[in-house]
């Protein structure tokens, strides 16, 4: 059966996450019936595997999934097909590319990137309701800098990581953060890009909750360090909400979709 890999764009706001659920919308299951209209493997059951699990609220940009389909297809024309099937849900297949059939859209993946926006002003989001996290104070970016340049590299990310992690361990590398700031109308966008090969569950909300704390004036950089060594999740910051949190990326010994995906 020839293998399929996909490059999804969603707007998380809709579904309970990606994973399929038998009474809540999903992306997969947004996915599974478009494809279940063009393949009888899907109409059968078929499942489609992806890069990362994002949660209930959470986007994506650059989501990777894969699938075994019944019939071969040219992947423009694929690409195409569940486009119309899947409108009119916030989601977009952006680009199909056929695989050998050891690709695996979790396994061979090397890296995760993820984008968090975080939005400072008075007046409510307008534009980017249910795509930013907004809060109200200023924050001090270079306190910010200081709190997140304690958590790169290898370490126990027990601090950071959801109580029902299933993780079997909490040793993750993180290979970089960094925070840009934006001016905005009225106002200022932080954002959180991060990259490592695997994350926890809640690391990066985690993370970017608590070095908001750090922008406020709430906690010292040091005590980010202080945390992280501490491996107890009580010593974490608050977790951030899910819509400031996009997937970006996932990276791969070679990337299916080319230079121009």
């Amino acid at each position: 059966m020839p293998r399929y890999a996909f490059k999804v764009e969603y707007d998380g706001g809709p579904f309970a996450g990606w994973q399929a659920q038998a009474d809540r919308p999903s992306v997969q299951g947004a996915i599974e019936a478009a494809l279940a209209r063009l393949d009888p493997g899907f109409a059968a059951g078929a499942r489609i595997a992806a890069a990362g699990r994002t949660d209930a609220g959470v986007h994506a940009t650059g989501q990777v999934a894969h699938a075994d389909l019944v019939r071969e297809w040219d992947s423009f024309r694929l690409a195409e097909a569940l486009n119309w099937h899947l409108k009119p849900q916030p989601i977009a297949i952006l680009a199909v590319a056929r695989v050998d059939n050891d690709f695996h859209a979790r396994f061979s993946a090397t890296e995760r990137r993820y984008l968090f926006r975080l939005l400072v002003r008075r007046a409510p989001a307008t534009h980017d309701r249910g795509l930013v996290w907004q809060v109200q104070n200023p924050l001090d970016l270079d306190a910010m800098r200081q709190g997140a340049a304690h958590l790169v590299g290898a370490h126990d990310f027990t601090t950071f990581r959801s109580s029902i992690c299933q993780a079997k361990s909490p040793l993750k590398t993180l290979d970089e953060i960094t925070i840009d700031e934006i001016a905005v109308p009225q106002g200022r966008e932080y954002r959180f890009s991060l990259r490592a090969r695997s994350f926890l569950h809640n690391q990066v909300r985690s993370i970017v909750g608590t070095l908001e704390r750090v922008g406020a004036g709430s906690w010292r950089p040091e005590r980010v360090a202080e945390a992280l060594a501490a491996r107890d999740r009580a010593a974490c910051g608050p977790v951030c909400p899910p819509q400031g949190l996009y997937l970006t990326g996932v990276g791969y010994p070679t990337d299916p979709f080319g230079k121009d995906a």
